[in-house]
């Protein structure tokens, strides 16, 4: 039986989604926000050396974690959030999402900066090394293995939500691959208007 990609990240999605809601504090809590990740330095393909997460630290921002060679998922959640940051405009002009790539082999800073081109230019890619990669999926607890094709290639399955920051660099929700656009809308409007 085979079990699609789709099926596969929209499970992950549904699961993380469910376990931060278990987390998530009730409102009139006294810690509104989940510690969730952590320190990061990863190659950065457009502005060339490293991007440092310390230096994102005042501004809201989002991480996305897939791959250039992805049929579906990754493309899908690359240009619905960048249709929702150009629906968004100038209020969110101090917002960054960073595609990080799961797929280091394969995706060049070259190949990644060719594939962003084609969307909203807040998008940006992070490049870890093949020894990064796993420490950074196991810090923000994503999932992600190869998987084989008959001909010598390989896809991926991988965690398909955005997870965003707030700007004092706290995780505060995600945004799932099959989110509505209203939902995408809302909570991107939620996190921007945040102090």
């Amino acid at each position: 039986m085979k079990i699609t990609i789709a099926g596969i990240t929209a499970f992950f999605a549904v699961l993380f989604s469910v376990l931060l809601i278990e987390f998530i504090p009730t409102q009139g809590e006294a810690t509104s926000t989940i510690q969730f990740g952590a320190p990061f330095k990863l190659a950065a393909a457009r502005a060339g050396g490293t991007l440092d997460s310390k230096d994102l630290i005042g501004k809201p921002y989002g991480l996305f974690f897939g791959y250039t060679h992805c049929p579906e998922v990754c493309p899908t959640t690359i240009s619905d959030m960048s249709a929702a940051l150009a629906e968004l405009g100038d209020k969110a002009k101090d917002f960054r999402l960073f595609f990080i790539t799961i797929d280091p082999e394969r995706d060049t800073a070259t190949a990644m900066n060719d594939y962003l081109s084609n969307f909203d230019s807040r998008i940006e890619a992070l490049v870890p090394t093949p020894t990064e990669l796993p420490k950074l999926a196991k810090d923000f607890h994503i999932f992600y293995e190869t998987i084989p094709a008959e001909d010598g290639n390989y896809t991926m399955n991988h965690t398909a939500l955005v997870f965003l920051f707030n700007a004092k660099g706290n995780f505060t929700s995600t945004i799932a691959y099959d989110e509505t656009k209203a939902n995408r809308l809302a909570k991107l409007q939620k996190l921007l208007a945040a102090k």
